[in-house]
């Protein structure tokens, strides 16, 4: 049964690191452009 759990739990990490891989990439995308967009409408 102990096997299960850690199973379990490398699976749910996998999918976790994987998840947040995929957020850094589209959160740098989405950074740059909302950064820019902030400091437009700040000087407007």
């Amino acid at each position: 049964m102990d096997d299960i759990i850690y199973y379990i739990f490398g699976g749910a990490a996998l999918i976790y690191l994987v998840i947040l891989f995929q957020n850094k990439r589209r959160n740098r995308a989405r950074r740059s452009r909302k950064f820019m967009e902030g400091k437009q409408r700040h000087k407007e």
